[in-house]
């Protein structure tokens, strides 16, 4: 809870929660790890399904990490109050709805040494891992250039 809030006692006022429901860095937070043999792009996406998440390499040669939680029916409604759905009873009302809702997308632009045939993707416990490999960096010949 932030200390606005608290000191206010106004649950509306809340700046930081507002920045990280609008900000797609903060709804998907990324590592991205490099080793002698790939790089690996860790992503936390707490409740989500690996059906609901997209991965994707466009011809730019960025890695794209996008997908959608999806807004629950009884959450639906503006201020904080569900309205009458499914999974909420009479006389209940929600009072705080801080969990991201919404689609996401992120994107990384992708080394050149990146071997995107290879690119593979398994998501457990809501984190998602993208790994990467690297292709086999040839080192530019030295060549002489004859002196005329």
């Amino acid at each position: 809870m932030s200390v606005i809030s608290q000191l206010m006692g106004n649950e509306i006022l809340d700046p930081f929660l507002s920045m990280v429901n609008k900000c797609p860095v903060l709804n998907a937070p990324t590592d991205w790890k490099e080793t002698p043999e790939a790089h690996m792009f860790i992503v936390d996406l707490p409740g989500l399904k690996k059906d609901e998440v997209k991965v994707e390499v466009d011809g730019d040669g960025y890695l794209i990490i996008s997908g959608e939680r999806k807004v629950p029916e009884d959450k639906e409604a503006k201020g904080g109050e569900g309205k009458k759905g499914e999974g909420e009873g009479e006389g209940e009302k929600w009072h705080r709805v801080e969990r991201f809702r919404g689609k996401f997308s992120r994107r990384f632009r992708l080394p050149r040494n990146a071997k995107r045939e290879g690119i593979k993707a398994c998501m457990e416990d809501g984190v998602l891992t993208v790994i990467v490999p690297k292709a086999d960096e040839k080192k530019p010949e030295v060549k002489r250039v004859e002196i005329h």
